[in-house]
């Protein structure tokens, strides 16, 4: 099989929770993800790998993807050690690398997951009945466990850089500057960062969102420059901020798509997070609480006390 091909269905197979734009369909999947490799990715670059890696790195996407897009954050612990085995894999390849940029960030959801299996009561077992799945962790106590990651390990390189050249574009953006942060969450500060499903830079831009917010994709893909990186995940937090009123509603429509968040708060009749968390995407379930995580950590703020720069 060809390159292209492999990888049209490394990229069919893996779009996570990171449908920026709306909530995604299959056919959207695959649409989007051979158009993202027609326009944008260099068709040779999963030929660096051995062919048995090719179909181990698809695979391991597939399974990823379902249970990033799944209702239960547990299910993300059984995948950490292919993970951990997968990353210095592509890593060690130039033209892989940055997707195992990528992954490595991800790490942590599958970390967290399985430590989180040890800290959920198990289900009341009926008899007859088959065992049920164990329920999602509240994000109270996910943001607990987030903060003793975070807290347990350093500054990622480049932070202290970025931090003075970027902040001032979350203030002229007219966006609490502490979300500036959002970053270390997206790409542990790696502005090669990109993921299979084409989110690229420091804040991970899809390509529809990118260009939505003035970013160009060619001859320079923007969303590779920090500032320009920075401006436009700004103007989309902000959007989605006056739309659903609330930080952890749009942190969460950031990561797994506004149309997501709109249905579940249509469905459940709320505006409040706290009423939805545990029926967003299990990637989604996590990524809020760890923003707000990450944000006690750096700026001692939490998400419902940000405010944005005096005008």
């Amino acid at each position: 099989m060809k390159a292209s091909c492999i990888f049209a269905l490394l990229l069919a197979g893996s779009l996570v929770a990171r449908a920026q734009d709306d909530t995604v369909t299959l056919p959207d999947i695959i649409q989007g993800a051979q158009q993202w490799a027609q326009e944008n990715l260099d068709t040779n670059v999963l030929a660096a790998l051995q062919n048995v890696d090719q179909q181990k790195v698809q695979q391991f996407f597939n399974e990823l993807q379902q249970q990033f897009q799944g209702d239960y954050v547990v299910n993300l612990a059984p995948l950490k050690d292919t993970a951990e085995t997968i990353v210095p894999l592509l890593e060690n390849h130039p033209e892989t690398q940055p997707y195992g940029t990528w992954l490595k960030t991800r790490l942590d959801y599958l970390q967290v997951a399985d430590e989180l299996r040890f800290t959920i009561p198990p289900p009341q077992v009926e008899t007859n009945q088959p065992p049920r799945p164990l329920p999602n962790p509240g994000p109270v106590t996910e943001r607990e466990i987030w903060i003793k990651k975070v807290a347990a390990r350093p500054l990622p390189p480049g932070a202290e850089e970025y931090l003075t050249r970027l902040k001032p574009v979350f203030t002229a953006q007219k966006v609490p500057p502490e979300l500036f942060w959002v970053a270390e969450v997206e790409s542990s500060f790696d502005a090669g960062a990109r993921s299979p499903a084409g989110a690229a830079g420091l804040y991970q831009l899809m390509p529809e969102t990118a260009k939505r917010f003035g970013l160009s994709l060619w001859p320079r893909d923007q969303r590779l420059q920090p500032e320009d990186s920075a401006r436009a995940s700004a103007q989309y937090l902000k959007y989605l901020h006056d739309r659903f009123q609330d930080w952890r509603l749009a942190l969460a429509g950031y990561n797994a798509g506004e149309g997501t968040v709109q249905k579940l708060l249509d469905r459940y009749q709320t505006r409040n997070f706290y009423d939805i968390a545990r029926h967003l995407p299990a990637e989604t379930q996590m990524y809020v609480p760890r923003i707000e995580a990450t944000l006690l950590l750096r700026e001692h703020v939490r998400l419902a006390e940000l405010r944005p720069p005096p005008a």
